[in-house]
Formats: C-alpha cells, sequence, structure tokens
C-alpha cells in the first residue's frame, strides 16, 4: 500500500507528482518481483515480423530491432503442421507418377530419370510442333499484312485491328516456339 500526502498539509515537502512516481515504482516493482521478472520485448522487422524476449540487447541492436512498451502481447498459437508422410518405399505400391523409386540418399533411381526425361521430350516435341502449324496458320491468314477484308469489316478500322491482332499473336506464338526450342535443348 502506497500512501500519498494531502496536499494541504505544509509539513511535508514532497509534492504529489513526486509521491504517485514513487508509489508507482514501488508497486511495479512489487509486481515484478511477484510475478518474476519480465524481460524486454523485441519487435524485429523482416518478413515474417518477429516479436521475442530472447535477444540480448546488443542482438537486438544488429538486427535492427525495437523495444515494444506498454500493453503486453497475446501470442495466439497456430494449427500445428501436419506431419509429413512415410517415404514410400522402392518395392512399390505406389501408383503411376510417384517417387517410388528413390535411393536411400533420396536421388531418384537413374533408369526412371531417363524415363521421365523421355517423356518430358516427348510432350514438349509435340507441343512444338502444333505450336508451329499454329504460327504456320496465322502466317497464312496474315500473309504478309495485306490479307483480304472480311464482310463482317465494312469500316477500315475493323480491317487495320484484325491486322494488328494477328501481328501480335505472330510474334508471340514466335516466342513460344523459341522457348520451347530453348527448353529441349536444356535435357539430356
Amino acid at each position: 500500500m502506497c500512501f500519498v500526502p494531502h496536499p494541504l498539509r505544509h509539513n511535508l515537502r514532497m509534492p504529489i507528482r513526486t509521491a504517485l512516481l514513487i508509489c508507482l515504482a514501488a508497486s511495479t516493482a512489487a509486481t515484478g518481483a511477484a510475478w518474476g521478472q519480465q524481460s524486454t520485448v523485441y519487435r524485429c522487422p523482416g518478413p515474417p515480423v518477429l516479436y521475442t524476449d530472447a535477444l540480448s540487447v546488443k542482438e537486438a541492436q544488429d538486427k535492427g530491432c525495437r523495444t515494444i512498451e506498454g500493453s503486453p502481447i497475446t501470442v495466439i498459437q497456430g494449427p500445428r503442421p501436419r506431419a509429413a508422410p512415410p517415404p514410400a518405399s522402392a518395392g512399390g505400391g505406389a501408383g503411376p507418377g510417384t517417387d517410388a523409386v528413390r535411393s536411400a540418399d533420396g536421388r531418384v533411381d537413374p533408369a526412371q530419370q531417363r524415363s521421365r526425361d523421355s517423356e518430358r521430350r516427348r510432350v514438349l516435341e509435340t507441343e512444338l510442333r502444333e505450336s508451329e502449324e499454329r504460327l504456320a496458320a496465322t502466317r497464312r491468314e496474315y500473309a504478309g499484312g495485306n490479307a483480304e477484308r472480311l464482310a463482317s469489316e465494312r469500316n477500315y478500322q475493323f480491317y487495320l485491328d484484325r491486322m494488328a491482332e494477328l501481328k501480335a499473336s505472330i510474334s508471340r506464338q514466335e516466342n513460344d516456339i523459341q522457348a520451347l526450342k530453348r527448353e529441349i535443348s536444356k535435357l539430356p
């Protein structure tokens, strides 16, 4: 309990503010002693923002953390992460497309990897062929920028818009074909 002097008593020379501060300090010290000493909480920048009381003053300064003062921080427990499924055994039991053929150090069997690479090459080459066919059809329709006007293009601006779209489509398809060729060249 803390006693604050009455302002009308002249025999006390201590101002009321000073008495209140002493009283507050005494109650804080008593609370800290009763509940255990609270440590300084730091807010450290960066994704994700970190709130911690496990840093020393020097570590906090090095990381650019600042102290949190005021109301206490409430920590809400998030859901626990699910445990990873056990690895599939090399004996089988897993469906197609799984990593069932792995060695003890986590590497994929070379035969399985060759099979995957050949499948990927086949898919990329099929996609490349289809892209080249689409490009040829678009170039035929574009006709070097001199395509015939359609009946729906009575307004000349509609014709110009269609030519601009065809030209942009040709450019995109050429870029796609170059990207597919680069991907195929990276395969073993």
